[in-house]
């Protein structure tokens, strides 16, 4: 359906259950030409250490065709916006993802929740927000969407919000699609995969974008080159080896 997926884990979180390895044998067969790898922030229980987010500088750019991403799901820690992500990790990465988990910001109230979600976006630190529709973490998604659109953080429809996790999210979700389309925001899309079977797909959140008739041009997984110059705008340099993508 889109060539990029932006949120998947491997076996470092202990929960998922594919190697790095395993997405891009399946991205090939897919024709996936590009994927982040977001594995948890170091906060959430079954994390890995900070040093894997560090030595992510070791890996190829591209294999085999597929260009890699080196991301993370981080952690919302607080109303002040904080992230679970230190400078030393964010030297390493391209792209930083971050989010409600409930072992790390337990559910509050819609204010909370809103205050901490807008004081991540502002931060500068966040290129997407992850799963803003979890019906357990109830906001006020319009001043999230006017404040992502404000400082270029794009918001995530997450395909795994339909099928395995965050049961109940699709109003939310649909909200979510409204409120960026209105705000002349970014949508992004991620599966969300923990086994590499499910890398690029995101048949669930097709419904939403064909619900709300959402612009293509507003999704950054239309195409790789998308994506890489919403990062480099938010200032990732340029990466030679994604020339041809």
């Amino acid at each position: 359906m889109y060539p990029v997926d932006l949120h998947m884990h491997t076996v470092a979180s202990t929960h998922a259950y594919s190697t790095l390895h395993d997405y891009i044998a399946v991205a090939r067969q897919k024709g996936i030409a590009l994927f982040a790898i977001t594995d948890h922030g170091p906060e959430m229980a079954d994390a890995p250490h900070p040093w894997h987010f560090i030595n992510m500088r070791i890996w190829p750019r591209m294999v085999d065709g597929v260009g890699i991403l080196r991301g993370i799901e981080a952690n919302i820690k607080n109303t002040a916006g904080e992230i679970d992500c230190d400078e030393r990790m964010r030297a390493s990465l391209d792209l930083i993802i971050a989010g409600f988990h409930e072992p790390v910001f337990a559910p509050r109230d819609a204010e909370s929740h809103t205050a901490a979600m807008i004081a991540t976006i502002a931060s500068g630190q966040v290129h997407i927000i992850s799963h803003p529709g979890n019906p357990k973490f109830p906001l006020d998604i319009r001043a999230v969407a006017r404040a992502a659109a404000a400082h270029h953080v794009a918001l995530e429809i997450n395909n795994s919000s339909f099928t395995h996790s965050r049961k109940g999210s699709e109003q939310n979700c649909r909200a979510v699609a409204e409120a960026v389309r209105d705000a002349g925001g970014w949508l992004a899309l991620g599966s969300d995969s923990h086994t590499a079977f499910t890398l690029g797909d995101f048949s669930e959140c097709r419904k939403i974008l064909d619900a709300v008739d959402f612009p293509e041009d507003r999704i950054l997984n239309v195409t790789p080159r998308r994506l890489l110059d919403f990062l480099e705008f938010r200032g990732m340099k340029p990466v030679a080896e994604f020339a041809s993508l």
